[in-house]
C-alpha cells in the first residue's frame, strides 16, 4: 500500500465511531426502546432511510434541512439493531441496559468490520471507485431482498439470509460515510 492510499481500516473505524456516538447519545435519550421492534419494522425503517437518501440525491433539496450523511449513519445503526434483534429476538419492553446495548453494538460492529476487511481484500477496494448513489441502490436492493425473505418466513434456498444482507447494508453505508466525509 502506498503512502497516498487511504487506510480503509482507519477510515472505517472513524466512520463507525460517528455512528456509535449517535447510538450512545440516543440510548441516553430513549434507552433501548427499539427492542420492541419486530424484524419487519426494522426493515421498513431501513427502507425509509435509504429511500430518503435516494430522494435527496435525485432532487438535491431537503424540506427538513437534513442531509444525506445523517441517513447513512442511521442505516448503520439500524442495520446493527436489526442484527441484534435477529440474534436476541424482539421484546415487549426495553429489556436490556444501555450498557448491554452498547456491548451488543460493539460486537456486531466488529463482526461487520471483519466481514468488510475480508470482502475488501477479495474485491481489491472496488468500493473506492463506486459512486455514492450506487451504495444507495445496493442498499435498497438488499432491503428488497430482506423483504422477500421475510415474506417467505425467513427461509432461502440458495441465498444468504437476512443477517448477511444487514451486514452488507452496514458496510455500504459506512462506505457512503467515508466518501461523504472525505469529500467535505
Amino acid at each position: 500500500m502506498s503512502s497516498q492510499t487511504p487506510d480503509t481500516r482507519i477510515q472505517y473505524d472513524s466512520a463507525l465511531a460517528l455512528c456509535r456516538e449517535i447510538f450512545v447519545a440516543k440510548l441516553q435519550d430513549y434507552g433501548p426502546s427499539w427492542r420492541i421492534m419486530r424484524p419487519e419494522a426494522i426493515t421498513d425503517q431501513l427502507f425509509i432511510k435509504a429511500k430518503r437518501i435516494r430522494t435527496l440525491q435525485e432532487t438535491g433539496t431537503s424540506a427538513v434541512g437534513e442531509g444525506i450523511l445523517p441517513e447513512f449513519k442511521a442505516l448503520v445503526n439500524y442495520g446493527i439493531i436489526g442484527i441484534l434483534q435477529l440474534q436476541q429476538g424482539y421484546a415487549d419492553s426495553s429489556d436490556i441496559s444501555n450498557m448491554k446495548a452498547v456491548e451488543y453494538y460493539d460486537e456486531i460492529a466488529h463482526e461487520a468490520r471483519t466481514l468488510m476487511l475480508a470482502k475488501n481484500h477479495d474485491y481489491g477496494e472496488a468500493w473506492r471507485s463506486m459512486r455514492v448513489l450506487s451504495y444507495v441502490d445496493l442498499i435498497l436492493t438488499k432491503i428488497q431482498r430482506i423483504k422477500e425473505i421475510e415474506d417467505h418466513a425467513g427461509s432461502t434456498k440458495v441465498s444468504e439470509g437476512i443477517d448477511a444482507n444487514y451486514f452488507d447494508i452496514i458496510n455500504y453505508a459506512i462506505f457512503g460515510i467515508i466518501k461523504l466525509t472525505d469529500e467535505a
